[in-house]
């Protein structure tokens, strides 16, 4: 979700720590400029978000000498297998989507073209913390397409019904899903598949998986922070107050929210478009509130749910680096590929990277999804924007421990063990995996 200058500068101490950790050494170099092509030169465009057709669309309209070919994946972590496989295969795509948690990773194993030269004199287009999240010591993999302010959307005749107000913080959370569950509504969703409930909450709450200590990386999964967000989420879990819906089966998650199953999300603008193209019955009464505090903690919001800020990558294996920047950047700044994507009905709800984000929320939210609660609902992101953590820093090996994660967090949403079962682990496993890479760490 990940937002102003102090929105994002969530991997600027891990860039710094690169070089020391020897993470680089096995990256080719992007070369040369690239030849100018005598005729229309076709990039292969891989991403997930709505929208991205239309703006992929407008830009073949609008230009003659480069054309946009687009793929759409079915979903964040769908594209980090299929880029897997496309870069072993040698058929990376030039141009592909994906979030700020990822850069460093692929960096490291060289699938990324540094496009400093291409996009460096376009950077005061974008605030600060969007920009730093596509670099790696210095150089620019990716042009920033979204920030991501962070905040509670609620059903307000749900919570009218029982008496209930906008949770303030997550021991009003618990209780208030204690109190729904005697009504059979769960206050929150939990997939099996999906531990960013964890990592945001962890990062809110101030704790630091990875982190630089000197010549290599610290890892630590089980500090304050970690179990303050473990205590909450063990609560939810034991008490039954949480839907169990993967988001494999998408559509019925959304009608579980639709039909009152489910009374609250924790989210961002972009996945607000969801429920808008999915929703029949429920348009109207929604609205937002700020994110939960812990107990008496000032309002800190983390930086994304899977969203740690959209980029727009291009790989090393793309011929044609510089106009794949360059229609990168087109589609991050042009006013009307922006609209596009800002809108939940047209695209994503994904506020713009760009300096005045800001302006941009009236786009960003709808109407139609929040009825009467629509004005009140611009506040509370635009002051979700300065409230953003921004002392987060992605690990090197973010891709695998993830994917590691993930296993362990199913066990936990089907109670088979505790979330500092979960953590333990994976303090274990992460400090093995980066040694078995042959990165410096401490753990």
């Amino acid at each position: 979700m990940n937002s102003t200058s102090p929105r994002r500068k969530l991997v600027s101490a891990a860039a710094a720590a690169l070089a020391l950790a020897g993470l680089l050494s096995a990256c080719g170099e992007s070369g040369s400029d690239d030849p100018k092509s005598t005729g229309p030169v076709t990039l292969d465009f891989w991403g997930w978000a709505n929208g991205q057709e239309a703006v992929v669309k407008a830009f073949n309209a609008s230009h003659k000498d480069v054309k946009l070919k687009y793929t759409k994946v079915t979903d964040q972590l769908t594209m980090q297998k299929q880029l897997t496989n496309a870069v072993k295969a040698g058929n990376a795509p030039c141009m592909l989507q994906n979030t700020g948690e990822y850069v460093t990773s692929w960096v490291s194993q060289g699938a990324l073209a540094d496009i400093t030269k291409y996009v460096e004199s376009s950077k005061d287009k974008f605030n600060t913390g969007s920009w730093a999240t596509g670099q790696v010591q210095g150089k620019v993999y990716g042009v920033p397409t979204a920030s991501a302010p962070a905040f509670t959307i609620y059903r307000t005749d749900i919570f009218k019904k029982y008496g209930l107000e906008a949770p303030a913080t997550w021991d009003d959370f618990i209780a208030a899903g204690k109190k729904l569950k005697k009504h059979d509504i769960k206050i929150t969703n939990y997939a099996g598949e999906d531990p960013s409930t964890l990592e945001v909450l962890a990062m809110q709450a101030g704790a630091h998986w990875y982190s630089v200590d000197g010549d290599a990386w610290k890892v630590n999964f089980e500090d304050e922070g970690s179990l303050k967000a473990a205590k909450v989420i063990q609560e939810i879990v034991d008490n039954d107050l949480n839907s169990k819906l993967s988001f494999a089966d998408y559509a019925a998650v959304q009608r579980n929210y639709d039909n009152g199953g489910t009374a609250t999300r924790q989210i961002s603008t972009w996945q607000m478009s969801g429920m808008v193209q999915n929703f029949t019955k429920s348009f109207g009464d929604w609205a937002l509130s700020p994110w939960p505090t812990f107990e008496g903690e000032a309002p800190k919001t983390p930086a994304g749910t899977n969203q740690s800020g959209n980029l727009t990558l291009v790989s090393e294996q793309c011929k044609h680096k510089e106009q794949a920047a360059e229609a990168a950047l087109w589609m991050s700044t042009d006013t009307g590929a922006v609209k596009t994507m800002a809108s939940p009905e047209t695209g994503s709800g994904v506020m713009p990277a760009l300096a005045d984000s800001d302006s941009y929320v009236s786009e960003a939210i709808s109407e139609k999804l929040l009825g009467k609660n629509y004005e009140p609902a611009k506040k509370v992101v635009t002051d979700s924007l300065g409230t953003v953590t921004t002392d987060w820093t992605f690990g090197p090996n973010w891709t695998a421990m993830f994917t590691e994660m993930q296993d362990e967090w199913a066990k936990v949403v089907s109670k088979k063990q505790k979330v500092t079962d979960l953590l333990a682990h994976m303090q274990e496993w992460t400090v093995n995996d980066l040694k078995q890479r042959g990165i410096s760490v401490k753990g």
